[in-house]
């Protein structure tokens, strides 16, 4: 349990950082985001999150 939060904290440190540091990009981001189709939104969901659990695999053997 102690990691899971550890890693919930590290998330919320990135995602501030790049709010704090570029507020205009994150915005322009959104908005990207939002004029993208689902279908490709959903899929590199999925491509992020295989890529994710393929490092913490590897990393935690």
């Amino acid at each position: 349990m102690r990691e899971l939060i550890t890693a919930l904290g590290l998330v919320l440190a990135f995602e501030g950082t790049l709010y704090a540091l570029s507020p205009g990009a994150m915005k322009a981001m959104m908005r990207s985001a939002l004029e993208t189709p689902d279908h490709i939104l959903r899929y590199t969901g999925l491509g992020v999150l295989a890529l994710g659990v393929l490092i913490v695999w590897f990393v935690r053997g």
